[in-house]
């Protein structure tokens, strides 16, 4: 092992030798932050966003047992062994002199206690008061369940807060602790023996991997918004790197030790190897009840269906909703909805949860107003989907529904410029499902090009119609290529959704033309009549004052070329999903 200062001075780097998949690779740690009690008198306010505040502390280490709030405990910084004899933390909350509960798990590497640790616990998008400070960020609320009869167990994993050790992110190590965890924590004696996960975004993350170890008393998760390859659908989503959005999650971090730093990791080991698939749960072993929540505006959205159509449980549901993951998961009909589901497999009460559609669908329409809600289906994609082609028209700058004849080209200057195709439609049509595009592309100038789009819904007039996230305009549904890239894995691609092997580079030869298929992320959004989809595409991410640090380390020069038509047979694939019913002017969809 070797200690080591990186680039930055204030950055101090070790590495090791660790073997993966029987494969020995080495790896880079980087020092966390320090935990900083609050009575220290930090300052709040040098901090820039609610992340950096939920992320960057840890409250006291104070091993106690106190009531807080009328009929309430908390166990703080109770110590838990883990196999090889590493010590980590958490904090319990449970209903005072009540025996025979189950236990929620919320585990990530984010602070057991950010409302003790910071000045206001408000999160965006929830008013506040909403979320007591007893919550992990991104959690189960004990101020919720522990008064339905529920413990809460906030874990500070290894590494994280004062826990010992180094932490894990997403790996094997990580999942195996959690097993070690659950079974210690079924033993209590005011436990029932049923322990379920809760939680999203990270919190979500960590359920999958988790669950794919089988730990004998997880009963059930519930990962809403959850990646299951931090690889392919956050560092290298379409093999661009996007790596600033990690390395402030890795900033952000607390404990005594060091962590896994993937955003450096992703230097060394710019492939898809061993070290990545270590971090990819094993979706068929997970075989308990499975509740999924899917944002179809956020960028989980491609991991989270993975998750859901890959787990091998009999008993298994996801529900898609547009707004982005806090508002949706503090809201009080999804919090009693998943008591539902809790209630079912946690303290066996038939509750006619299993009629319970095993999809549900918010199909979208303009701004935040959706054209349905929750309208139950039984799979995704959907069995009735009808696939169509769009066919790109270059000399137009349209879309076609049969093949363009002539050959034709369109270019836009690569790292300002942008061209867009549209279609418009004669009759009202639901896409639901997922989306590819295929293009036949060359550089002029540079010998690698990083394309960003779009697929938009205009009006009849040609304005642009965004849906609405925490009240901002959402760019449209994505796909990302570096054309580099473009190699796919023939063995887990589909005809609906090519998924690309990130095993090479492939750089372009001046004049060379090249087909690329880019995978769109999955949609459910109607257009009315005669309104328009338009294929945004462009060298650069379009969207102006979100909140969250997403940047691109693009590899853009000269002019990017699409060429449609003849030979060159580019098209968008669209999924067209027919009415259930329909009799004259009647349509039920």
């Amino acid at each position: 092992m070797a200690e080591q200062k990186g680039q930055s001075s204030n950055f101090q780097y070790k590495t090791k030798m660790e073997t993966f998949n029987g494969v020995e690779l080495e790896t880079i740690y980087r020092k966390t932050k320090i935990p900083v009690p609050v009575e220290e008198g930090f300052d709040f306010a040098k901090l820039e966003g609610l992340a950096a505040t939920a992320h960057g502390f840890a409250a006291p280490f104070n091993q106690r047992t106190y009531e807080t709030e009328d009929g309430l405990i908390c166990e703080q910084d109770v110590p838990v062994k883990m196999r090889d004899g590493t010590t980590i933390y958490t904090d319990i909350f449970r209903p005072k002199d009540k025996t025979d509960i189950p236990c929620l798990i919320s585990w990530s590497m984010f602070g057991k206690r950010p409302g003790e640790a910071m000045s206001e616990w408000q999160i965006m998008g929830v008013p506040p008061g909403t979320v007591s400070t007893m919550a992990k960020f991104e959690s189960a609320d004990p101020g919720y369940w522990c008064h339905h009869g529920y413990a809460v167990a906030n874990v500070d994993p290894r590494g994280v807060g004062y826990s010992e050790g180094d932490v894990s992110m997403f790996g094997t190590q990580d999942a195996e602790d959690g097993y070690d965890f659950i079974e210690w924590l079924a033993k209590q004696w005011w436990c029932n023996g049923k322990i379920g996960m809760a939680g999203n975004s990270c919190v979500a993350m960590t359920q999958w991997r988790i669950a794919a170890q089988q730990p004998p008393s997880l009963k059930c998760i519930a990962p809403w918004e959850g990646t299951t390859c931090t690889y392919s659908e956050s560092l290298y989503e379409g093999g661009i790197p996007a790596l600033s959005f990690n390395q402030f999650i890795i900033g952000s971090l607390t404990g005594l030790n060091y962590v896994d730093d993937q955003a450096a990791m992703a230097h060394k080991y710019p492939f898809f190897n061993e070290y990545w698939a270590d971090k990819v749960p094993d979706l068929t072993k997970i075989r308990i009840p499975t509740y999924v929540a899917a944002s179809w505006s956020h960028f989980h959205l491609r991991g989270t269906v993975n998750g859901f159509r890959k787990t091998r449980s009999t008993k298994k549901w996801i529900r898609f909703h547009r707004e982005f993951e806090w508002p949706d998961a503090y809201h009080n009909d999804n919090i009693e909805d998943l008591r539902k589901f809790y209630d079912r497999y946690l303290k066996n009460i038939h509750n006619g949860w299993e009629q319970t559609p095993r999809v549900r669908l918010e199909v979208m329409d303009a701004h935040d107003y959706d054209f349905q809600k929750n309208r139950p289906e039984r799979e995704f994609p959907l069995a009735r989907t009808q696939y169509q082609k769009l066919y790109l028209d270059a000399s137009k700058g349209g879309l076609s529904q049969n093949p363009v004849e002539k050959a034709a080209k369109v270019s836009y200057e690569s790292e300002t410029g942008l061209v867009n195709f549209d279609f418009k439609f004669e009759e009202t049509t639901e896409l639901t499902g997922f989306m590819k595009l295929r293009m036949f592309v060359e550089a002029d100038g540079h010998d690698d090009m990083d394309m960003f789009i779009n697929i938009q819904k205009l009006d009849e007039n040609g304005e642009w119609i965004p849906t609405s996230v925490l009240g901002e305009p959402h760019p449209g549904t994505w796909g990302k290529m570096r054309v580099s890239r473009r190699a796919l894995d023939e063995k887990r691609s589909t005809d609906f959704q090519p998924i690309q092997a990130h095993q090479k580079d492939e750089k372009l030869s001046p004049g060379e033309i090249v087909p690329v298929d880019v995978e769109i992320v999955p949609i459910s959004r109607i257009w009315h009549k005669g309104q328009q989809l338009r294929i945004q595409i462009s060298g650069r991410y379009i969207r102006e004052g979100w909140f969250e640090p997403l940047r691109w380390d693009t590899d853009n020069k000269g002019n990017h070329i699409i060429h449609a038509g003849g030979e060159y047979e580019s098209f968008l694939q669209i999924p067209v999903i027919p009415p259930k019913y329909q009799a004259g002017d009647y349509v039920y969809r």
